[in-house]
C-alpha cells in the first residue's frame, strides 16, 4: 500500500511538473498567436520552403524564428517587419500577408517562382512604410489600392509581369519619397494625377515598359534625384526637365521618342547621369556639357548637329555616345566640314 502511494504522488509530481512547465512555456512566448497563425499561412502558400525551416509552429517567431526573415517590436511583441529572400519554391502570396496589422515593412525580393496577383488584403496594412515585391513572376496590374496605405514612402515593384496601366490615385501617397515600376509590361501614360508628387518623390522608376504619350508638364516644378523614363514610347517635348537650378542627380530617358531643342537645354550642378541615346533630340550641343562632372553621357542616335563642344569631362567620351546623328562633327567625330 505504501509502495502504490509513493508511486502516485511520484507520478502526479511528474505530471504537475510537466503541466507547469508546458503553461510557463506558453505564458512566455512572445509571438502573438494571430501572427503566427497568419504566418504559416504565408509559409505554405510559398510551398513550405526549406529557406524558411526555422518556422516551426512549436516554437515563438519572435525569438527561435530566423532573425533575417522577420522581427518584432518589443512593446508589443508584434511582428513589424518580414523579408523573404530567393526563394526557389512555387508559391503565391497568401492573402494572410494582410492579417499582420503591425507590419511597417515588407521585402520580397529575387523569389522567381512566385506567381499570381498581389492580393488586395495588402490594403489592411495601414502601419506599412516600405513595400519591395521585386524579381519575381507575379502578374496582374499595379493595385490601385496602395493608395489606402498613407504611410507608405518607398513603393518598388520592379522586374516583375505586372500589367495595365499605372493607376492615378498612387498620387494619394503624400509621404511616397520613392517609386519602382520599371522593368514590367504596363501600358498607357503617366497619370497627370502625379505631379501632386512635387517636392517629395525623388526616385521614380518607370523604365523599360510600354508607356506612352507625353510626359506631364508638371515634372517640370520639381528635382528629381533619379528618373528614368528608358525604354518606353514616350513623347514630345521634355525641356522642361531641364534647367540650372534643378538638382537632378540622374536623367535615363534613352528609348523613346522625346523631341526637343538641345540647343537651348540648361543643366544644374548635380547633373551627373544623362541618358538619351535612341530619340528625336535636335539641335546643336550646348557649351555647358564641357562643364559638367558626367558620370554617363549619351545622345547617340538623336538628330543633334554642329561642332561638338571640346574641353572638361566631356573630352573622356568616345565616338559611340554621338553616333548616329544628322550631322554632328569634330572630336570624336570627323572634323566639322569648313
Amino acid at each position: 500500500m505504501l509502495h502504490k502511494m509513493k508511486t502516485s504522488v511520484v507520478s502526479l509530481l511528474y505530471f504537475s511538473f510537466f503541466f507547469l512547465s508546458q503553461f510557463s512555456t506558453s505564458l512566455s512566448e512572445r509571438c502573438n498567436p494571430n501572427d503566427k497563425k497568419a504566418l504559416l499561412e504565408i509559409k505554405k502558400g510559398l510551398g513550405n520552403p526549406y529557406d524558411l525551416i526555422t518556422w516551426d509552429p512549436k516554437t515563438d517567431c519572435c525569438t527561435d524564428w530566423v532573425e533575417a526573415t522577420l522581427s518584432c517590436d518589443d512593446k508589443n511583441n508584434r511582428v513589424t517587419s518580414l523579408n523573404l529572400f530567393k526563394i526557389e519554391d512555387v508559391g503565391y502570396l497568401s492573402p494572410a500577408f494582410g492579417d499582420l496589422p503591425y507590419l511597417q515593412s515588407l521585402d520580397i525580393n529575387n523569389v522567381r517562382n512566385l506567381s499570381g496577383p498581389i492580393p488586395p488584403t495588402i490594403a489592411k496594412l495601414s502601419k506599412l512604410t516600405f513595400l519591395r515585391i521585386s524579381q519575381t513572376n507575379i502578374s496582374g496590374p499595379v493595385p490601385g489600392f496602395l493608395s489606402k496605405l498613407k504611410k507608405l514612402t518607398y513603393i518598388n515593384l520592379s522586374y516583375n509581369k505586372l500589367v495595365g496601366t499605372i493607376p492615378p490615385p498612387l498620387s494619394q501617397l503624400s509621404n511616397l519619397e520613392f517609386l519602382g515600376l520599371d522593368r514590367n509590361k504596363l501600358t498607357g501614360p503617366i497619370p497627370e494625377s502625379f505631379g501632386n508628387f512635387a517636392g517629395k518623390l525623388t526616385y521614380l522608376y518607370l523604365g523599360h515598359n510600354q508607356l506612352t504619350g507625353s510626359v506631364p508638364k508638371s515634372f517640370g516644378g520639381w528635382s528629381f534625384e533619379t528618373i528614368d523614363l528608358s525604354r518606353n514610347m514616350l513623347e514630345g517635348d521634355i525641356s522642361f526637365l531641364f534647367g540650372k537650378d534643378k538638382t537632378t542627380f540622374q536623367m535615363l530617358l534613352d528609348h523613346n521618342k522625346f523631341a526637343f531643342d538641345f540647343s537651348k537645354a540648361k543643366f544644374g550642378k548635380r547633373l551627373w547621369r544623362l541618358d538619351l541615346n535612341h530619340n528625336k533630340i535636335y539641335g546643336n550641343l550646348p557649351a555647358a556639357i564641357t562643364k559638367q562632372p558626367w558620370q554617363l553621357f549619351n545622345v547617340s542616335y538623336n538628330r543633334l548637329c554642329g561642332k561638338i563642344p571640346q574641353g572638361g569631362e566631356i573630352k573622356n567620351y568616345d565616338i559611340y555616345v554621338y553616333l548616329h546623328n544628322k550631322c554632328l562633327c569634330d572630336s570624336p567625330l570627323p572634323p566639322c566640314k569648313s
